[in-house]
């Protein structure tokens, strides 16, 4: 059994008339111990997907199918269930941590709440101590935890969402964009942290990025994400080096490939901007910007189909590769 399954998940946020469907029918899987990443522009329903996993989202989400965490439905846990469930059994690194913490507490107080709250038996001497570990743990001295958020730098303080995501344990952590707004060399330590952690505590791992080349450097498997949707998904290397779908290879030509003297060429962008999600078109919803639509991509929706080992994609070219494609890529 797989440690989460996502089936036929939908989140609209309003109602009625004015209802806006940010996730439409989104399937994931991953199995313990494993890393799933997805990746897609701004506005495709990664973070809503993140938030939902443990009904972060606000009152006005309206969340239908299955999130099953340890094969227990998340959207159908009872409060105390699910606040147990919350930090113990998942956790999340939000994207923005200056956001995310406190400003008026101490970083040592932030990591010990959630270690008080979830063991009871704990006392607050020990949940300091457990908090310096933890600090220690993911790069920082024991004496950061009596810093204020404003008193550590960008990288730090994702450092200290990073050991708040450890502290009770969990076997899922979400990370939601957690390298926004980082210059590239924290970045990449913030990475190499992450994976480290995850391969030592065989925890399993749901990255979310705008960046291919950073999730398939990271994860075991991929998922793209356009309008609400997944477009494709499939091991990691194979998305990001041999996309199917149009979607998936203009994200991967988006970013340079530095040290591959196979690719020379500049970062290519993509025309055009995502669609309203209040007014998506008819079809599949990427036929707009896409350089290789034909007349069915405007007519009928494209659903996910086999690409290759364990691979799938949504595209009317699945599987045919016409020579027109090909072109159009290279």
């Amino acid at each position: 059994m797989s440690l989460l399954e996502v089936r036929n998940l939908h989140v609209t946020y309003g109602s009625g008339a004015r209802a806006v469907p940010a996730v439409r029918g989104v399937d994931l899987s991953l199995a313990a111990g494993r890393k799933l990443g997805i990746a897609g522009e701004s506005g495709c329903g990664k973070s809503t997907i993140a938030l939902a996993l443990l009904r972060l989202l606000p009152a006005s989400a309206r969340l239908t199918g299955e999130i099953l965490l340890h094969g227990e439905d998340v959207l159908t846990m009872k409060w105390g269930r699910l606040r147990a469930v919350r930090w113990a059994g998942a956790s999340i690194v939000f994207q923005g941590a200056m956001h995310s913490l406190n400003a008026v507490h101490r970083i040592g107080d932030q990591i010990a709440e959630p270690i008080l709250l979830h063991r009871r038996s704990t006392t607050e001497a020990e949940a300091a101590t457990r908090a310096g570990e933890l600090l220690e743990h993911v790069g920082l001295p024991t004496s950061r935890a009596d810093a204020y958020p404003h008193e550590l730098s960008g990288g730090q303080r994702q450092r200290v969402m990073i050991a708040m995501a450890l502290a009770c344990d969990p076997q899922l952590i979400v990370a939601d964009e957690p390298t926004t707004a980082l210059d590239v060399m924290i970045q990449a330590q913030i990475l190499r942290l992450i994976e480290q952690l995850v391969a030592e505590q065989s925890i399993s791992l749901l990255m979310i990025s705008h960046d291919l080349g950073v999730l398939a450097d990271t994860c075991d498997r991929l998922a793209v994400m356009y309008a609400g949707r997944v477009v494709e998904e499939g091991p990691a290397r194979a998305v990001y080096a041999a996309a199917e779908h149009p979607y998936g290879r203009a994200l991967s030509a988006a970013f340079p490939r530095i040290g591959d003297p196979a690719s020379r060429r500049a970062p290519r962008g993509l025309p055009g901007d995502p669609p309203d999600p209040a007014a998506l078109p008819g079809g599949c919803t990427f036929h707009p910007r896409c350089p290789v639509a034909v007349e069915a991509c405007a007519e009928e929706d494209q659903l996910l189909a086999v690409a290759g080992e364990d691979h799938r994609a949504a595209c009317v070219h699945v599987g045919t590769a016409p020579e027109a494609v090909v072109r159009s890529q290279s």
